[in-house]
């Protein structure tokens, strides 16, 4: 079968089949056995669940380069009824980097190793975190990534070579009062008015503006409770954002600040529960090497400038937490109307050009046989 028409069948396999964070079960078994199928050494159930890691060592001393992929669908509400869909491009990517790798072990790597990894959880932004607790990437030097774009930033037939993600930091913060009846509130400590309070006060945090963030509240909730009765806890969550980890840094210590002081001073406590994933850390090198290998797939005039978008990828702890030197491809494929829409679709054909540059990216740092 020809490397065209197999990444079109992985492809189709793992759409047809979508599955949540974490529980991407068929989707990595299926992964893996092909993995098995063309030669690789194969770990599954990587991070106590669903990831896979496939290893083609050459037996001379080199780089250790990471190929990543994301398994995992979402999850929607649709007409009263529960569906999982591959809204995000994450069976593509998968499917790109098995025929990537399917046809690198046909021509054999000259020198160091090739991880292959298929991570779970990545929308739940914790997938990475997962694996790279077991140990089994410790080794490695480098990592390449490869995302689907939406139609505004790079049409079918264009790729970028780094496309650079924000931070992240969804926030869930847990206040508790003391109950009291609506008429005698000074019996009671308020915990909405609590979390008004400590709204504004992160509304009013000022970092460096000339880098873009932001920081909002997404939800205050009492629960289920008479209105005449001041609740004994609210929760608020907090959308943080920014494209650099520096800044991103201030971000998170004004707010905590923010938060403590206000319950504080309010007599209240609150527990925060953040979940920080990091913005993009890339590497020269591997971004130059991007650049070269879409040149020569794509021609030298379809190589988009670096894309900067506000989105977040767990991706980024490979290079945060191992050291490892990163670079990540943006892939134009005529994608509408947008990442996370239920209706997303894209065109196919960007499967095949995609699994081009992957190969060549691998060529050009492990070279071929």
């Amino acid at each position: 079968m020809k490397n065209r028409e197999y990444v079109q069948e992985v492809y189709q396999y793992i759409h047809e089949k979508p599955e949540i964070a974490f529980e991407e079960v068929r989707t990595s078994a299926f992964l893996a056995d092909e993995l098995e199928k063309y030669g690789y050494k194969v770990t599954r159930g990587i991070g106590g669940t669903t990831g896979v890691l496939g290893v083609l060592d050459s037996g001379v001393p080199g780089p250790v380069l990471g190929m990543r992929a994301d398994m995992d669908a979402l999850k929607y509400e649709i007409d009263g009824k529960t569906e999982y869909r591959h809204a995000c491009g994450h069976d593509s990517h998968s499917g790109m980097v098995m025929a990537a790798a399917r046809e690198i072990a046909d021509r054999g790597i000259e020198k160091g190793k090739l991880y292959v990894i298929f991570q779970p959880g990545e929308e739940s932004l914790k997938g990475s975190n997962s694996i790279i607790k077991s140990g089994l990437f410790n080794d490695m030097t480098e990592i390449v990534g490869i995302h689907l774009r939406p139609i505004g930033e790079a049409v079918l037939g264009t790729a970028t070579a780094a496309l650079w993600h924000g931070g992240c930091a969804p926030t869930t913060i847990r206040i508790k009062g003391m109950t009291a009846h609506g008429a005698r509130p000074h019996l009671g400590i308020n915990p909405v008015e609590t979390a008004i309070l400590m709204a504004n006060a992160i509304n009013s945090i000022r970092i460096d503006p000339r880098v873009s963030h932001s920081i909002k509240i997404t939800r205050i909730d009492t629960g289920v409770g008479t209105v005449n009765t001041i609740a004994e806890e609210a929760v608020m969550t907090v959308d943080v954002r920014c494209q650099n980890n520096e800044e991103m840094d201030k971000l998170l210590e004004k707010m905590n600040r923010a938060i403590q002081s206000t319950a504080e001073a309010m007599g209240a406590t609150a527990e925060v529960d953040t979940t920080y994933v990091p913005a993009a850390i890339y590497s020269d090198e591997m971004t130059a090497t991007n650049a070269e290998a879409i040149c020569e797939v794509l021609g030298k005039e379809n190589l988009v400038p670096d894309i900067h978008t506000p989105g977040s990828e767990d991706f980024h702890f490979f290079a945060k937490l191992l050291g490892c030197k990163a670079g990540y491809i943006g892939l134009g494929a005529d994608l509408v109307p947008g990442l996370h829409s239920k209706d997303m679709k894209f065109n196919t054909e960007a499967l095949y050009k995609g699994v081009e540059i992957l190969v060549s990216v691998v060529g050009k740092r492990l070279g071929y046989k």
